[in-house]
């Protein structure tokens, strides 16, 4: 009974040795790797850092809800609102960089180092690029009863040189996109007009409305309605091309100086540290999202534009108007409110 038991022990530790013989041929599959490769696997928190309701809000969600369908898995809304965005940004910053949270970023945004002493982040060493997601087209609006005789781009400039820095424009603050966009035109144009910020664009576009300033640079998400009613006319857009919604409007380009660009846009951010698989997977499913006809169409009816760039040049973008606004914002010492 004793040799039989010995017997017993023996061929046990065979099979188990043969068995961790077996395992060891058998490749190494990480946990990590396993995580990539069943990503994901529960929903994913999309940081809006604007509030909700605003063009970069509309956008997320009417994304998002896309992008969803792609990946099997909800895509969650959070907005964090305040700082141009970048407190929001900053906790995803800070965020686990499993693909699980992840952030709208928007140009006020980028710019935001150069005029808010408070920078938790680097935008350029802490995120990882998945993609460019929207174009928000600005259009340079007056009000019609304020400059009844201006109706393109150079009589307006022709009115301003006549009158130099006597004439006003407006924006939604110091800082602004629609401020730097005026700036930009104001230097290459060699004419003056004075800023007047306000403290958002809605009461900066009430006053336009009213006549009180003349002029301003705004998003088109605001501005069409009105335009649309007659309440103000469009001289010119900022962007390099037209846009589907008022192809009649000029270009700033088209009425005397090439190369003008000026356009507002949002693109998803992962935290850095993301595997590139995991990008990869989220920018396919920005770039089929962005492919739909019905969520182009209901991006247009929100004002916005959806134009997909793939991570790599969304990075490029991001590094050249981080330099071309900033030269603005530096030459003409635009600070923040």
């Amino acid at each position: 009974m004793q040799y039989r038991s010995h017997r017993h022990q023996r061929t046990h530790r065979r099979l188990a040795l043969s068995t961790l013989a077996v395992a060891a041929l058998l490749p190494f599959v990480p946990a990590t790797a396993q995580a990539q490769a069943n990503y994901p696997d529960k929903p994913i928190r999309l940081v809006v850092p604007f509030p909700a309701g605003g063009p970069t809000d509309t956008a997320a969600r009417i994304i998002g809800q896309k992008m969803s369908e792609t990946l099997k898995q909800p895509i969650v809304i959070d907005n964090r609102p305040g700082a141009s965005g970048t407190i929001g940004t900053e906790t995803v910053a800070k965020a686990t960089p499993d693909g699980y949270t992840i952030v709208m970023l928007a140009t006020p945004t980028l710019l935001a180092p150069y005029l808010l002493p408070r920078k938790g982040y680097d935008i350029f060493k802490d995120f990882a690029p998945i993609g460019n997601a929207y174009e928000l087209p600005i259009v340079m609006v007056v009000n019609p009863h304020a400059l009844p005789d201006v109706t393109n781009l150079q009589q307006y400039i022709a009115k301003a040189k006549a009158n130099p820095g006597q004439m006003n424009y407006t924006s939604a603050g110091n800082g602004s996109f629609g401020h730097l966009s005026t700036e930009l035109l104001k230097n290459l144009g060699h004419f003056d007009v004075q800023h007047v910020p306000y403290k958002g664009s809605a009461p900066a576009m009430s006053d336009v409305l009213a006549g009180q300033v003349p002029m301003m640079f705004s998003d088109m998400i605001a501005a069409l309605p009105h335009i649309k009613a007659g309440k103000l006319r469009a001289i010119a857009v900022g962007s390099s091309k037209r846009v589907s919604f008022a192809p009649e409007v000029k270009t700033v380009a088209e009425q005397g100086f090439p190369g003008f660009d000026a356009a507002s846009w949002g693109g998803l951010l992962a935290p850095a540290g993301t595997s590139k698989e995991i990008v990869a997977k989220l920018s396919a499913a920005l770039k089929g999202a962005l492919a739909d006809p019905t969520v182009e169409q209901k991006m247009l009816g929100a004002g916005t534009v959806a134009s997909y760039l793939p991570s790599d040049q969304f990075a490029t973008r991001m590094r050249n108007d981080y330099a071309k606004w900033g030269k603005v914002i530096q030459d003409n010492g635009i600070k923040s409110d």
